[in-house]
């Protein structure tokens, strides 16, 4: 096999691997949304880590069909997926016209929003967090084993928690409302 052939074999399987990731995430979405019941017995066959499962279909439900940019890799997408669909389209039109890696993506945002804080127009405040250190290279080994930037994977992993929580909670409520059960304070439908 020539260099140029094997150069073109990499960029094809990229290409599937990228394309796998949107469809596996389309694929959660899917279930989640019609066999409600069932879809956890799915995840089991694919034979996939449930958490990587679970930051396909986040990115995935972030970015309708119509959103996504060919051009830009489905890691692309997960850099953005944490943002306000302007934030989105203003970062996805720059990476395209730059045709911006992965990487120089997570740069350009990084230096935009520290240019931000030096403003005095820093849209979030810093919280800090004690976690014991083999939480974190464990947290980190997950991250890379999902083929998410740290950061991204920490947000997706909490706003997946909370999306189960307050789904389980929207659920108990309205199955005691069904019921007539009085709702207590700050549960509700």
């Amino acid at each position: 096999m020539t260099f140029e052939d094997w150069e073109q074999a990499g960029r094809k399987l990229s290409g599937i691997l990228d394309s796998s990731s949107w469809w596996l995430g389309d694929w959660l979405v899917y279930g989640k949304d019609h066999y409600t019941d069932l879809y956890q017995r799915g995840i089991r066959a694919a034979g996939l880590s449930y958490q990587t499962l679970r930051n396909y279909a986040w990115v995935s439900r972030r970015f309708d069909f119509d959103r996504r940019r060919s051009a830009l890799s489905f890691q692309h997408h997960a850099e953005l997926a944490s943002l306000p669909i302007g934030e989105q389209e203003l970062w996805l039109d720059r990476a395209e016209q730059m045709k911006w890696t992965t990487k120089q993506l997570r740069n350009a945002i990084r230096d935009a929003r520290a240019d931000e804080g030096r403003d005095g127009r820093q849209i979030e405040a810093t919280r800090r967090l004690a976690v014991p250190g083999d939480r974190i290279q464990w947290w980190h080994k997950a991250a890379e084993h999902s083929g998410i930037d740290f950061e991204q994977w920490v947000l997706a992993t909490l706003d997946n928690a909370a999306e189960r929580v307050l789904e389980d909670a929207i659920e108990v409520a309205l199955e005691d409302v069904q019921e007539g059960v009085p709702q207590e304070a700050g549960v509700g439908v």
